[in-house]
């Protein structure tokens, strides 16, 4: 498959990724059919992908008068024409296996099958998808603030279709970075999450305060946020949801620690930005006060 026969894609998941990953097709003049089980939550997604196409086609310097069409559908048939496939559904190995399997039967031989999953292997789920060899991760990060993009083939992917997989990141102004075998977390995620659970283990030993680790990563690194306020941006839940899985997986006994340290955060609902309180208070958060670093 040429890039250029790549014309209509299939967003599977409507929620924050979906969201972003659905509109910056949209805007790149690609036709998008935006898919989710949930009648609201379709809604609303659609809703806020519409809303953020004119962002988007200004952050990428796009006419937005030449965005391709948004089709919300929960029929999942509405799939028999598309030409590229981009899941974000929760990280549940069974759950996108099952959507795998149910869209390999739907959409046409062409279409191409990428996941965003943030913490899975596409090995894990490849013969699942009924095309391992048309099948590869392609990860998003914020696309209104980064065009980074993780390219991740598995060793049954095709050599063609990770090319195809990459110079369709271009196509809709990504940069792809290409890894050269599995890695959990892909690049930077990988270090990211290293740094959260420094941060993490600092805390649960009580070597020092939320505060301080923050303010101590910001003062040396001349960053406007910390580990913490970087969590209360992703959700508490997802960082507690990632943490207990790989010490689970890792059998880390000072990540499960850390683990139970954040349960109270997400039981109390209080999960961060998204619910107006987690480790900081929104809006204005106590770390963005100039004078936060200077500890007054």
């Amino acid at each position: 498959m040429n890039i250029e026969d790549i014309k209509k894609v299939l967003i599977i998941g409507s929620g924050t990724m979906g969201q972003q990953i659905g509109a910056v097709c949209a805007v790149h003049g690609l036709d998008v059919v935006l898919y989710d089980v949930s009648a609201d939550a379709l809604k609303n997604g659609a809703a806020r992908t519409e809303k953020l196409v004119p962002k988007l086609a200004q952050i990428y310097g796009r006419d937005p008068k030449s965005a391709g069409r948004i089709i919300p559908t929960t029929d999942p048939n509405e799939a028999s024409d598309v030409d590229f496939v981009s899941e974000s559904v929760p990280e549940d190995p069974s759950l996108k296996e099952k959507i795998f399997t149910q869209f390999n039967g739907i959409c046409p031989g062409r279409a191409i099958f990428t996941t965003n999953t943030s913490s899975l292997l596409p090995s894990m789920i490849a013969d699942k998808t009924g095309r391992p060899d048309r099948f590869a991760a392609l990860h998003f990060h914020d696309v209104r603030v980064t065009r980074i993009v993780d390219v991740m083939p598995h060793k049954g992917t095709s050599p063609e279709i990770t090319e195809t997989v990459s110079g369709f990141a271009r196509r809709i102004g990504q940069i792809p970075v290409r890894l050269n075998k599995e890695n959990h977390g892909y690049i930077f995620n990988a270090m990211f999450m290293n740094l959260l659970a420094s941060a993490l283990t600092l805390w649960t030993r009580d070597v020092a305060s939320i505060q301080d680790i923050d303010r101590s990563w910001m003062g040396v690194m001349h960053t406007p946020i910390g580990p913490f306020g970087l969590m209360d941006q992703i959700g508490i839940d997802t960082v507690h949801k990632l943490t207990e899985y790989w010490a689970k997986k890792t059998d880390n006994r000072q990540g499960m620690a850390n683990a139970e340290k954040l349960k109270p955060y997400v039981t109390g609902g209080k999960l961060g930005a998204k619910t107006g309180e987690g480790f900081y208070k929104y809006p204005g958060p106590e770390y963005s006060a100039k004078s936060f670093v200077e500890g007054s």
